[in-house]
Formats: C-alpha cells, structure tokens, sequence
C-alpha cells in the first residue's frame, strides 16, 4: 500500500508523542506509561540506522515467533514448501472462527494460525524445540512455560516464559538472513518465501510478521488495559537490505483493528524516511 508523505509524519509523531526518550527505565517505571521501541539496522554491516525507545526491554514475542517456528520446522523436516503440509482445522483445537480452516505454511504466516505453530512444536517434541531455540539464542531461551510448566511446548511464546527484546529481534533476524543460523540453506530459502509482503513508499519491499498480545500483572493475570504489539522483519531496496523490530506495550484498548496492525502500518509508513531511503 502507499502512504502520503504527511501520513508519514503524523505517523512517526503520533508514535513517540508519549516516548521519554532519555531512558528505557523512564518508559517502564510506571504501568501507566507506553513502551515503545522502534530499531532498525543495516543487514549486511549491522550498523544501527535508528534507534529509539525502551529497545533492550524484553517482553513476550506473541506470533512473532511464528518466524523462527517456521526455521525450525523446515530444518526438522516437518515443513517441506510453501503449501506442504496442508494441515486440516479440528474442533479439538478450539480457535476463534477466524482459524477454523485448513492451514499452509503461508496460510500460517499470513493469518497468523495459532494453532498451526502449536501442531509444529507438538511434532519438534520438547527436548528438540527447546534446543532450536537455545541454538538460535533466541531472546532469553526459556520455553519452559508458565505456571505448573505445563504450557512451554504449546504457549511458551504466548504470555509466558518466553521474552525477547526488540534489540534481540534485530540481532536474530541478522543471523537469519546472514546465513548465521543452524540451519539448513533450503530452510532459510523457504522461510523467507512464507513471510508476508508488504509496499513502502520509495520502492521499499516490506517482509515481516506480526504479534500481538497482552502484558500480565502483579498477579501473573492477563491485563487487558496493556495490550502489546510488534512488528518485526526486513526490508530490501535496490540491493540494500535492513532489518527491524517496533514494539508499541501501550495503556489503552484497541476495540477496532488489533494494536500489531497498527504497529505494522505506522512501521511501513515511517521506514523510508528513517533509513533515508527517499
């Protein structure tokens, strides 16, 4: 899609209006204020483009992780192209009408199927998802999962144990498309083939994916009035490549469009201008 330049703007304004951009512990000292972090960095040299917000706060991925599931997934074998293996919706797995379908491995990244990740990491089993994510050094590696550790091979990624900072994103999503990760080559080509595509202003191709979800409180209970979302992923142009991450922890319900789609619009709208690509 296209954005005015105006939009732009208004968009990077309305973004960091309730930033304090001195300190990320300013952004976290109180539950009434926002968190927000945007971060982007050149692939290739890992040179920070632009950095700004609570950026090392570590929070839960949410569908986020639906990237590195499907790494893990391809190189597992369990995954073999794009629309293989077509997996059937059953009533068993209780999802919301939205995910009641027969799922693909696009389907999956696209719409965001909960479900599917969850029939990825019951065929990995727990011994060889929680090596994948150590060996991916993936934010704080803890899929053991949440109260009873009943819920770490289904849910770590969901509210639970499992924490990665925007900062962290960045420097995984490096390795990624640096060939850094182990593994296999094919892996990382169909990964990359899955992940949805998105048009910036200036001649920008967008992939990313993204999460969203909510904080918990004092009482490990979900809080409903601190939604959180992402948006993370890569961005190519005439050769040049970078890579992003952009989390908005914010204060206020979302009742219309869910906050990581609007997380990844302001994103889209902002890139060229942050990176200087017009």
């Amino acid at each position: 899609m296209a954005f005015r330049k105006t939009g732009r703007i208004v968009g990077i304004l309305a973004f960091f209006l309730t930033i304090a951009a001195t300190s990320p512990m300013a952004a976290t000292a109180s539950a009434a204020e926002p968190l927000r972090c945007t971060v982007i960095a050149d692939a290739a040299s890992g040179a920070t483009l632009y950095r700004q917000g609570s950026c090392a706060e570590a929070v839960y991925p949410q569908s986020t992780f639906k990237l590195p599931l499907a790494m893990m997934g391809y190189d597992a074998g369990i995954l073999t192209d794009a629309h293989t293996p077509l997996w059937p919706y059953q009533a068993k797995f209780n999802r919301s009408k939205r995910e009641q379908k027969d799922t693909d491995p696009t389907i999956w990244e696209r719409d965001s199927i909960v479900w599917y990740s969850q029939e990825v990491t019951r065929r990995l089993g727990k011994q060889k998802f929680a090596d994948y994510t150590a060996r991916f050094s993936y934010g704080n590696h803890d899929v053991s999962g949440g109260p009873g550790k009943t819920d770490g091979l289904t849910e770590a990624w969901l509210m639970s144990s499992l924490k990665i900072s925007a900062d962290q994103q960045v420097a995984f999503l490096r390795r990624f498309l640096n060939g850094q990760l182990p593994i296999s080559r094919k892996a990382q080509e169909n990964t990359m083939a899955i992940v949805p595509h998105f048009s910036a202003d200036g001649g920008w191709d967008v992939q990313g994916k993204t999460g969203a979800g909510w904080m918990r409180d004092a009482a490990g209970k979900t809080d409903r009035d601190r939604p959180l979302g992402w948006f993370v992923g890569w961005a190519v142009k005439d050769g040049r490549r970078v890579v992003f991450a952009r989390l908005l922890v914010d204060t206020k319900r979302y009742p219309d469009d869910p906050i990581s789609y609007v997380v990844r619009d302001s994103l889209i709208a902002d890139l060229p201008k942050l990176v200087g690509g017009q």
